[in-house]
């Protein structure tokens, strides 16, 4: 089969390190055009991808849908909506990085907008291929926690100084913030696991000097069927946390630090690069332990596997199943997002 086209709209560190790499080392994709119109941003997209095009602008892409098969937006949070509408009117199917936008209202109503173009819409939340993230789905299907009551998750940061940009704007047209930024792959991994919330309490912080969006956030979810999940993010953690304290009516399972991925793809080293098989792996030092305080045991680490959302995106256009990542679900994150911004201000649980 020929390759499916792909425009890669944005080339900023998520475009470079994650959409791009991942695109190109996708069997039955091809990145056909990258949208920048800095030159420097340029240079490191033809050094890395020689043969692809270029275009200054998305409405560039837009006039020549026909030539292509899906558009990866990867552009600020502010812009996802009006590109993403721009394009499934264009006709062309729709990758759009998280958060797909402000509100659970406007992702459904990107939703219906695809739907009625009957076109694919997905969104990349690439944590839920994480190494910890499948280990722990994997140990949860095979009951060894027993009946889960609490799942402990953290994504912690130590930047004491600011950097700037759209990500620390405290301008809602911004979407800028960590409950949007980090709080996104948390709640949509504890939405994955435990299902629906049907409450929301948070609490959250501008700590930094001059910071004026939120940078530190406590989130508790009670769910639907009965867990509760108590959700960290912060970027001024001089000490990290466990990234997921899970316990159940049989053990627990605790794992620390990040999965390695997204330092492998920052340091150049790309899936099918010729190590395959260490992809996405944890050595053993690094593996979580599950059990009781009487008796633990070392839990293997299954690999990390980004490559698999693209994997999943190019069957979902070959054969119109579902995407990886659906509209309704990043509209089930960003209610549980919106509700967590009015329990902090104004100090209540919010029932969804």
């Amino acid at each position: 089969m020929e390759p499916l086209r792909v425009a890669l709209v944005g080339y900023g560190p998520a475009g470079a390190y994650f959409h791009g790499p991942l695109i190109a080392g996708t069997a039955g994709l091809e990145l056909d055009t990258v949208v920048t119109g800095n030159p420097e941003r340029r240079e490191q997209a033809r050094a890395e991808f020689p043969g692809v095009r270029f275009a200054a602008k998305a409405e560039e892409v837009w006039s020549r849908a026909d030539e292509l098969d899906l558009v990866v937006i990867a552009a600020p949070n502010r812009t996802h909506v009006p590109l993403a509408t721009a394009a499934l009117t264009a006709g062309l199917p729709v990758v759009v990085d998280k958060p797909l936008a402000a509100t659970a209202a406007q992702a459904r109503a990107l939703g219906v907008l695809a739907e009625e173009r009957r076109l694919m819409l997905a969104v990349f939340q690439n944590r839920r291929w994480d190494s910890d993230f499948r280990t722990l789905r994997d140990l949860l299907e095979r009951g060894e926690l027993g009946e889960v009551h609490r799942f402990e998750s953290r994504f912690e940061r130590w930047r004491p100084q600011l950097k700037g940009g759209w990500r620390e704007s405290d301008d809602p047209a911004e979407v800028g913030g960590l409950l949007y930024d980090l709080g996104a792959h948390l709640i949509d991994q504890a939405l994955t696991l435990f299902g629906p919330a049907r409450t929301v309490y948070a609490e959250t912080a501008a700590l930094r000097p001059g910071a004026g969006a939120v940078d530190d956030a406590f989130v508790a979810l009670t769910h639907v069927g009965g867990v509760r999940s108590h959700l960290w993010m912060s970027a001024v953690a001089a000490r990290f946390g466990p990234r997921f304290r899970v316990l159940g009516s049989r053990g627990g399972y605790v794992v620390h630090g990040l999965d390695p991925q997204e330092a492998a793809l920052r340091a150049g080293r790309r899936p099918g690069g010729g190590d395959e098989g260490s992809w996405g792996e944890v050595p053993p030092a690094d593996w979580g332990t599950l059990g009781t305080p009487d008796a633990t045991e070392a839990v293997p680490s299954l690999p990390g596997d980004y490559p698999a959302f693209y994997a999943a995106v190019e069957s979902a256009l070959r054969d119109g199943s579902a995407p990886p990542v659906t509209a309704l679900d990043a509209a089930a994150s960003l209610a549980v997002i919106e509700a967590a911004a009015s329990s902090s201000r104004d100090g209540l649980t919010v029932t969804l």
